[in-house]
């Protein structure tokens, strides 16, 4: 009798090691999905740039050094390896972005070209998804480095090679800004 216990109570931790392996598993597949979700967010993104580029150089000859920068972070950005540092150079690449859109704004021909609202249109849509995509993925970063770090599950992480997965965390003081918004109805009439 004694002996159906111990061999019953050493099934149910092996089959809870099991479970817990599994579950190690299931949240590791599910980071790095998450993660590849990103990548190819951020890769439409890259290869809707050049377009951007191309289309508005015409009209911009004389703000060469804005349109170098936005080249010059996209490649940064391209190359990038890892969270922390494709978050770093993402929100470069946003800020060199937010330049030349500002920029734009002084060219009455190039706000009003077809071609520069739809990859503007196009550049926001994927930047929507990026931000939904960099959310979906620090929830699934976080239920893993949570389940790996929880006891007992803890003991089993070693040899499920769990090891934390980073987050996506804005760097830049300027991303972390509250934009000032003015809904003010007194405006001056011009």
């Amino acid at each position: 009798m004694g002996l159906l216990i111990l061999l019953i109570l050493l099934a149910v931790v092996v089959l809870w090691m099991v479970g817990a392996y599994n579950a190690l598993i299931a949240l590791k597949n599910q980071v790095v999905n998450a993660w590849k979700q990103i990548d190819v967010q951020l890769k439409r993104r890259h290869d809707l740039i050049p377009n951007l580029i191309n289309t508005v150089k015409g009209y911009m000859d004389f703000e060469r050094s804005t349109l170098e920068a936005v080249i010059s972070a996209r490649q940064k950005a391209v190359s990038a390896q890892g969270v922390a540092a494709t978050a770093k150079a993402e929100g470069e690449l946003s800020q060199a972005l937010g330049r030349l859109f500002a920029l734009s704004e002084n060219y009455p021909e190039l706000k009003s070209s077809q071609n520069v609202l739809q990859l503007q249109e196009e550049l926001t849509s994927t930047e929507n998804k990026i931000g939904f995509a960099r959310q979906l993925y620090n929830d699934v970063a976080t239920q893993y480095n949570t389940k790996q770090a929880q006891f007992p599950t803890s003991l089993v992480a070693g040899m499920a090679k769990a090891s934390p997965a980073e987050l996506w965390e804005i760097e830049d003081a300027a991303e972390r800004a509250v934009p000032a918004v003015d809904l003010s109805l007194d405006k001056p009439k011009g």
